[in-house]
């Protein structure tokens, strides 16, 4: 990631809101989710890059300190630069070399949003990976709160040569590429960036023989089936993080979190507002000028029985208190509105009744 720059990668200008921001992360997470592209390598990298650029621009903090680093040129990319004495991150001028051996703190801790972004740099230490998740909840489970299952692409050590991408009995050596560094550096406008070398993949090692199993890479793609608790009151846009849940980084460390965006699912029936929950019924003529009582679906599946008053008009909207939405200890209510109907197929007969009322009722034309 370190020649991409996240604003084209989610395809927004820089001057994007927060948003234009979401709007196009969500557009395409959806178009290359792995869950729509089984078995399509291309696409679940594609994902992991949106959700990695998200995850930076998204937040506002680490959104500040990557433009920082943008402005002064170091996502631009440019070719591996190596010291006159062969070895990575050489290079002349200010800032030249391996941006940890950089003094940062006037700019705010931007080291730490360039181990983020890029993963190890120089004596830095690699962030734990974080895995990102757009999740789709039904609304009744998302107003209640209850248990929906997912399915994550996850990254984990390869189980057959724990971690080292090795052959079984073959030999290691120091990667030629970045002579054992594990990192190479990437230079322009007299910056440099520091990356995990393509090579031995930041191990600074490489075997004479690759695993089978993952091809040399040490870690393999898997797909893990976990049960999500949504909290009661979830809103489409509220985020929750499991810790641990999301991929492994080097062998023998922990894996990183996963970060669960919600997106709840329209209901035929329920709208939300708030705390409230509102709904539409149906009344006929008869109910709404003579009065009646109706009975009132509400969100726990129950029937509640509401008085419809005579003369009641279109439109009109019935309060049923404590039945919306609960969250922090506050309830919303249950606002329901009449929706008067109005018969379209009267026999003669009833058409003629219905004259002789309106007459009566001073309601002739």
């Amino acid at each position: 990631m370190a020649g991409r720059d996240f604003y084209q990668v989610l395809g927004v200008p820089d001057t994007a809101t927060a948003a234009e921001i979401k709007k196009a992360y969500r557009k395409l997470a959806k178009q290359y989710h792995p869950d729509a592209n089984p078995n399509n390598a291309a696409a679940s990298e594609r994902f992991k890059e949106i959700s990695e650029a998200h995850g930076v621009l998204s937040d506002e903090d680490k959104r500040k300190k990557y433009d920082q680093m943008r402005r002064l040129g170091a996502f631009t990319g440019g070719g591996p630069r190596r010291s006159p004495g062969g070895a990575p991150g050489g290079g002349t001028g200010p800032g030249a070399g391996d941006f940890a051996d950089l003094d940062l703190g006037s700019f705010g801790g931007l080291g730490d949003i360039f181990s983020s972004i890029f993963g190890r740099s120089g004596r830095r230490e690699e962030s734990r990976p974080e895995v990102e998740a757009v999740v789709e909840v039904p609304f009744r489970t998302a107003a209640l709160g209850g248990k929906v299952p997912v399915t994550l692409p996850v990254t984990e050590s390869c189980p057959a040569c724990k971690g080292s991408g090795a052959a079984p009995g073959a030999k290691i050596s120091t990667c030629p590429e970045c002579d054992g560094r594990g990192s190479v550096t990437f230079g322009q406008g007299g910056f440099a960036v520091s990356r995990p070398c393509p090579r031995c993949r930041g191990k600074g090692k490489v075997p004479s023989q690759p695993c089978p199993t993952c091809q040399g890479a040490g870690e393999v793609r898997l797909e893990r089936h976990i049960m999500i608790t949504v909290p009661p009151g979830t809103e489409s846009g509220g985020k929750i993080r499991l810790k641990g849940q999301g991929s492994s980084s080097r062998p023998g460390e922990a894996p990183g979190d996963l970060i669960v965006t919600f997106q709840v699912q329209p209901d035929r029936f329920f709208k939300r507002e708030g705390l409230d929950l509102v709904c539409e019924v149906p009344i006929n003529l008869a109910q709404a000028t003579l009065g009646s009582r109706i009975r009132v679906r509400t969100i726990d599946g129950k029937k509640v029985v509401l008085k419809i008053p005579p003369g009641t008009q279109p439109g009109r909207k019935f309060r049923i208190k404590g039945l919306g939405l609960e969250k922090n200890g506050r309830r919303g209510d249950q606002l329901v509105t009449a929706q008067v109907t109005v018969p379209t197929d009267l026999t003669e007969e009833q058409a003629e009744l219905f004259r002789k009322f309106a007459e009566g009722a001073g309601l002739g034309s």
